[in-house]
């Protein structure tokens, strides 16, 4: 009887330890429409407490379910709900709150926070996306908490691997069980990366977005989804050929399988969950005795885990006294906006990062902050390689914990770096020498100044480039209608990433597009012009003086010989007819006509005509000869100096100025360039700026003395550019640079022919290789060569750091010297005569042939003497010593007529 007794005793007062143990809480349970992963876990989860007594806990649930775009029907279902607990006497311990996002989600966190109930919050959203919750103070955020759930974190993948990648474009694509709307702005902030994200579209449109994406010049591809979706993404980018070394793509998912496509030949970076060793033998009993079978796995881990551990914390805070026992609640009929209850010394957080005795199914929670918290796990990272729709191999390449900023564990650091596209930028460029060159040897078909900078900076930066011309040749105008054409039209189209060429910076440009510092010096505009070349003549010096002159200075010559014979024949007092008188002089000299020749012409030179009549009148004559030899030789003289130097100094235009104040040579830039944009500026500025001088001129409301003011005599603007503008458009602007250098070759002279405006780098090449062109003025309307980019292209900041790394080793004064100084192809002209220069022979070697004629004739003469002395003439000489004697009659007859027949010289004997 007394064991009986004990029996019964103990049995009661297990009974009433067992009534003791078991805490009842009331969940107010709120979720959004097709969250049915979140469902089933909290069913799990009150399974799970419900077969385990000795948790100590039974949990009454209320739930409620509204629409992510109605806010209304959600409140009203809340308040609904809300007020029929307190009217059971069962106030809600905790509200469970597994909405995802949107309206529906924002209308919990309002109703929650306004109501002041405790609230743990599985939704998405980063610091600061919770809306209604981002200015509650401490002690509200020890009982309204959010965890972000793993579809939430695992996006942060995607910053690891574009900061380990260094990726600079990237799209990212997401299905329906990611929640990406904060993620735009969050997700790569301070990262130089362009980026879009996008939804997934229906399997019929992928193709088509993933193109529109392409065309938008991405490479790097992101799939976030099932392994369904991302297999629909897959084989729609193998259809276009999109796999290849330009791109590289990146499949990330929540699922447990493995990656498949019906790809030919790909290979895609894959990141999926990892599940710790020591957590799976936990979550195989949850899934096999209480069947959390949903996928994704880890996400119905999550909210298990999540649900689970919140129902333990209340019962925690319960049992350890932490609950306070005068908790008060009101409706939200009641509520006005200032009476909410206050929660002061309500700690949930306190409770909820406390360790317990529930090993997680799937990680431990990372409780922080609200938009910092998140269940720990990790993600495998391999590379897949798919051959013919199959899978080839997978190398695994490491893991990413998960978690804000945190870099990859990689088996080998230099792994990535085989999976990540080759960053290749379309250049668009404009053929014009020495900046850009058609080159067939060449590695990209062009060689030149850009493209050996662009190599350069290619080096640097670490990418490769593809090179095309474009179509109409241009660097880019805009019409009236303000459409571009060029490369700034390729670049605003997104078809080109770089624009490269001898382009100029303008302001109008730069409203579209984005230039770099520039690379090379000030550039102006300058002329082009056919190189004059001096007429020569071997006989040039003959032609300081007309025919005419000539011709009578040889009849004055012949004239004045002829004179000197007379009167020397005719003059009592001239030698030949005083013989007895001059007999003792040492110089005689019988002015005969030959003699009268010679003296005349020796008399114009250095060496003088000898020894000069005797009579007066001879002599007078001589000096009249001697001062019109002075003269003439010395007229002679200064204008072939003159003429030789006036010849070289022929230089019709050496300026702008000189250019449009003449009418014989007509000018022109290339159709459609820079320089054409300037001269059709300016003469619109004139334009406008006369109308606004005669708008002020004949303004009635002018004072006389104001209007007075005004009143000029002179155009008080000039109209340079206006006639320059009109002159240009009547001689046509050429469309090519061929076309303009063909037009300066055909100028008759540098006085009368085209000169082409134009860069003077291009000018100052053409010039440099080719020995007919010169540059000629001063430059003007300078501006700076850069390279162009896209408007808000990361290219700028970065080429921008790569070219002042050049200029700072002086490599762009390297390609300069390269390109200018030492360029193959520049010509070794003849040196043209300046002023400097002295005669130069072909312009006096006439002179020599005169001494070469000359000494021909003398020796032709010699010869002739010779000739006429030995055969053809008889000794006049008589030897009287070989006459016999006669008699003196005879002998003095014969005396006197030897005296008469022997001249005033006896000529030698021959000796032939």
């Amino acid at each position: 009887m007394l064991n009986l007794l004990y029996l019964v005793l103990f049995i009661a007062s297990c009974d009433r330890l067992h009534s003791q143990t078991i805490q009842n809480i009331n969940i107010l349970y709120a979720n959004e429409e097709d969250n049915d992963v979140a469902d089933k876990a909290v069913d799990v989860a009150l399974d799970y407490v419900k077969r385990n007594s000795k948790l100590g806990v039974k949990v009454d649930i209320r739930k409620v379910v509204g629409n992510r775009t109605d806010s209304k029907g959600m409140l009203d279902s809340l308040c609904k709900t809300y007020g029929s607990m307190l009217d059971n006497q069962a106030p809600p311990h905790l509200v469970l709150d597994n909405t995802m996002t949107g309206l529906v989600s924002e209308t919990v966190k309002s109703f929650v926070k306004a109501l002041q109930l405790p609230t743990i919050s599985g939704s998405f959203g980063q610091e600061g996306d919770l809306r209604q919750w981002r200015d509650i103070d401490d002690s509200q955020q020890n009982y309204l908490i959010q965890i972000m759930p793993p579809a939430d974190i695992i996006p942060e993948i995607i910053r690891s691997i574009v900061i380990n990648q260094n990726i600079s474009n990237a799209a990212i694509l997401f299905d329906s069980s990611y929640v990406m709307d904060h993620k735009f702005k969050s997700l790569l902030q301070n990262v130089a990366t362009r980026h879009v994200i996008r939804p997934i579209q229906d399997e019929s449109s992928i193709r088509e977005q993933l193109q529109n994406l392409r065309k938008l010049d991405i490479v790097n591809f992101f799939i976030l989804g099932s392994l369904v979706n991302i297999r629909k993404v897959l084989d729609a980018a193998d259809s276009i050929s999109y796999f290849n070394r330009k791109f590289a793509w990146h499949s990330i998912t929540q699922d447990r399988g493995d990656l498949k496509c019906m790809c030919k030949n790909a290979t895609v970076l894959f990141a999926k969950p990892l599940m710790e060793t020591k957590y799976q033998d936990r979550l195989g009993l949850i899934k096999t005795s209480y069947q959390l079978s949903s996928d994704p796995e880890i996400s119905a881990a999550f909210y298990f885990d999540l649900a689970l551990q919140a129902f333990l914390s209340i019962k925690n805070m319960i049992n350890d006294g932490g609950w306070p026992g005068n908790q008060s609640y009101i409706t939200c009929d009641d509520y006005d906006g200032k009476n909410a209850p206050e929660r002061k010394i309500f700690n949930l957080k306190k409770y909820f990062v406390k360790d317990t005795t529930e090993t997680p199914s799937y990680g431990p929670m990372h409780v922080a902050t609200n938009g910092q918290s998140f269940m720990q796990f990790n993600m495998q990272l391999t590379a897949v390689s798919v051959r013919a729709g199959s899978s080839d191999k997978a190398v695994n390449l490491g893991i990413w914990k998960a978690g804000f900023n945190n870099n990859m564990s990689l088996i080998d650091p230099d792994s990535m770096g085989n999976y990540t596209a080759d960053i290749v930028y379309r250049v668009a460029t404009v053929v014009q020498a020495p900046f850009i060159m058609v080159d067939d040897e060449a590695p990209k078909g062009y060689s030149g100044y850009c493209i050996d900078l662009i190599d350069e900076i290619a080096n640097i930066l670490k990418f490769d480039y593809e090179i095309f011309v474009v179509s109409d040749g241009k660097f880019g105008n805009m019409d009236l209608k303000g459409n571009w054409n060029g490369i700034v039209k390729e670049l605003m189209e997104k078809k080109a990433d770089i624009g490269l060429g001898s382009m100029s910076v303008m302001a109008e440009r730069e409203n579209v597009i984005d230039f770099t510092v520039p690379y090379y010096d000030l550039v102006g505009i300058t002329i082009l012009m056919k190189l004059p070349k001096t007429p020569t003549s071997l006989f040039k010096f003959l032609t300081v003086l007309e025919n005419d002159v000539w011709l009578c200075i040889l009849a004055a010559y012949f004239f004045t010989s002829f004179l000197m014979w007379i009167f020397d024949r005719y003059s009592p007092y001239s030698y030949q007819n005083n013989r007895d008188k001059y007999k003792d002089d040492e110089e005689k000299r019988e002015f005969n006509l030959k003699e009268c020749l010679w003296f005349c012409m020796t008399s114009l030179t250095p060496q003088g005509g000898g020894e000069a009549p005797k009579n007066l009148s001879g002599r007078l004559v001589a000096a009249t000869w001697w001062l019109f030899g002075f003269i003439i030789i010395a007229s002679y003289t200064a204008n072939l100096a003159a003429f030789l130097t006036v010849s070289r100094l022929d230089t019709p235009v050496e300026s702008l100025d000189d250019l449009s104040k003449q009418y014989k040579i007509q000018y022109a830039p290339l159709n459609g360039s820079a320089s054409m944009t300037y001269f059709e500026r300016m003469a619109n500025i004139e334009a406008k700026f006369y109308d606004i001088w005669k708008d002020m001129s004949l303004n009635d409301s002018l004072s006389d003395v104001e209007r007075a003011q005004l009143a000029v005599w002179d155009y008080p603007v000039s109209d340079k550019y206006t006639k320059m503008w009109q002159a240009m458009k009547e001689a046509g602007l050429p469309n090519t640079l061929d076309e303009a250098v063909e037009r300066v070759r055909s100028s008759r002279s540098s006085s009368e022919g085209f000169a082409f405006l134009g860069d003077a780098t291009d000018i100052r090449y053409l010039e440099l290789s080719n020995c007919d062109l010169q540059m000629v003025g001063e430059e003007f309307s300078r501006k700076p060569y850069a390279i162009a980019v896209q408007q808000g292209s990361p290219l700028k900041d970065q080429f921008n750091t790569a070219i002042l790394q050049l200029l700072n080793r002086r490599q762009l004064e390297r390609l300069k010297e390269k390109w200018w100084t030492n360029n193959p192809k520049a010509m070794k002209c003849e040196k043209q005569d300046d002023q400097s220069d002295g005669i130069s022979i072909q312009n006096i070697g006439g002179v020599f042939i005169v001494i070469f004629v000359g000494i021909g004739l003398a020796s032709i003469t010699l010869a002739f003497e010779y000739w006429w002395y030995k055969y053809r003439k008889t000794s006049k000489v008589i030897t009287i010593q070989d006459n016999p004697p006669q008699n003196t009659q005879k002998h003095k007859s014969t005396s006197e007529n030897s005296k008469k027949l022997v001249p005033g010289k006896l000529y030698p004997r021959s000796r032939f």
